[in-house]
């Protein structure tokens, strides 16, 4: 029994100990939001990929417009082996061919190309803006993991305040061994706890790291929690908004265009286009350089080939019509989406304050009378150490509905495709930039 209370005695003082504060001077310094997202923007190889798939397609407009090339054909006399008058053949001849896009084709082909080039600006918007929140998900992840931290270390520290009173209490004999036991416990269930935080935070650094394209074992600074805690939003702003930045409607108004300009085309494809053509000659044994210049015109006759070129234009105007269908498919969808995140918003909202205002002041008053009773032997450690844990989940939860409430706040933007000013950041995004 001695040996058992010398035992606890001893954790007890250890316990209290190991609870100190952690010492602050070797903290790292702040990553704001901003850095984060400036360094993703420029370094991330997903966004790289997408700006060049996006000039890519811009090359593609110039060669749609421009016309077929000159051609140039030669032909010499390699051998004779027919007696002929001296002028009855030519040893050579040069001729030169271009067609002429009187059609105006190779215009409508430039026009899709247009097109599906501003299709790719979409995509690579997409790809950025999804980038921003998924840095901004990751981050006010990491923020989140750091304060659920600082909550377990605050946790931690009032514990081993609790230890004292017990430590005073069994020096004087007026503690039972169950109590001690029990801090124990819970002390280790701190511990514990502090543990998957830890493996969280390290998560979260990773997916930053990956997306700011730098060395995942590389040391990342702590964030600064810089992060909105309430936001206006109207919703007559967001309707507009999303039907005019969301890429998904644009990359669709982009196929409408092209779509369009395939009408175009498949009309135009019954106008031929004429080739022009220059040829010169050279006769046997003729001293002149030239003997004989002569010019040609072709073209092709589409309109023996009827079947063919109706069911192109029925073709185009099909695409057309789905095209314009998407569309607006899209843009139901997007509408829907954005009431189903508004309302998404407003209950992460309400979480956060019904735990800011309510139920976070009346866990704290609780433990406070929990303490002053266990103190004055008015109610049992069991009953404290029940409030204590009950507060602990009250944090734990308000930050997690405030990280929530945030991390929605950041899909808002991205399902808009447009940067409503929720969060601090100093840099653009391509739609800026691409103006």
């Amino acid at each position: 029994m001695k040996t058992l209370s010398a035992f606890l005695c001893s954790f007890l003082l250890a316990a209290a100990s190991d609870a100190e504060p952690p010492d602050k001077t070797n903290a790292p310094a702040a990553l704001t939001l901003s850095a984060a997202t400036r360094a993703a923007l420029a370094n991330n190889r997903s966004i790289r990929e997408a700006r060049a798939r996006w000039k890519s397609m811009k090359a593609r407009v110039p060669q749609a417009a421009a016309w077929d090339d000159l051609k140039v054909s030669a032909n010499t006399r390699l051998g004779r082996f027919v007696d002929i008058a001296p002028n009855g053949f030519t040893d050579q001849m040069v001729s030169i061919e271009q067609m002429i896009p009187i059609s105006g084709k190779n215009q409508s082909r430039a026009r899709i190309a247009a097109a599906e080039a501003l299709g790719g600006l979409e995509e690579f918007r997409r790809r950025e803006i999804d980038v921003v929140m998924k840095v901004r998900i990751a981050y006010i992840r990491l923020a989140n993991g750091y304060a659920q931290l600082d909550l377990n270390r605050a946790n931690e520290a009032s514990l081993s305040q609790t230890r004292e009173i017990i430590r005073s209490k069994f020096e004087v004999g007026a503690q039972s061994q169950a109590d001690a036991l029990a801090a124990e416990a819970e002390s280790i269930r701190i511990s514990e706890a502090r543990r998957d935080l830890e493996r969280g935070i390290s998560d979260q650094e990773t997916q930053l790291k990956v997306l700011m394209n730098i060395d995942a074992f590389a040391a990342l600074e702590r964030p600064v929690d810089d992060l909105p805690n309430h936001a206006r939003i109207a919703l007559e702003k967001l309707r507009d908004l999303i039907l005019s930045n969301r890429p998904e409607l644009r990359m669709a108004q982009a196929k409408i265009a092209a779509a369009r300009a395939g009408v175009e085309l498949a009309k135009r494809e019954w106008i031929p286009d004429p080739t022009l053509s220059v040829q010169t000659q050279r006769y046997n044994d003729a001293s002149q350089v030239v003997s004989e210049v002569s010019a040609g015109i072709s073209f092709s006759l589409p309109w023996l080939n009827g079947k063919k070129y109706r069911a192109e234009e029925r073709e185009a105007k099909a695409g057309a019509e789905a095209a314009q269908d998407a569309l607006e498919a899209s843009q139901a969808e997007a509408l829907g989406m954005l009431r189903d995140q508004l309302k998404k918003i407003d209950a992460f909202h309400h979480h956060v304050e019904l735990f800011r205002d309510r139920l976070l002041p009346n866990a704290r008053q609780t433990v406070e009378t929990m303490r002053t009773g266990y103190e004055a032997d008015k109610r049992g450690f069991l009953d404290l150490v029940a409030s204590q844990r009950s507060l602990r989940e009250v944090e734990s939860m308000a930050r997690q509905h405030l990280a929530d409430y945030q991390m929605a706040l950041a899909e808002l933007e991205a399902i808009v495709g447009a940067d409503l000013g929720l969060f601090s950041r100093d840099q653009q995004t391509s739609k800026g930039r691409s103006k």
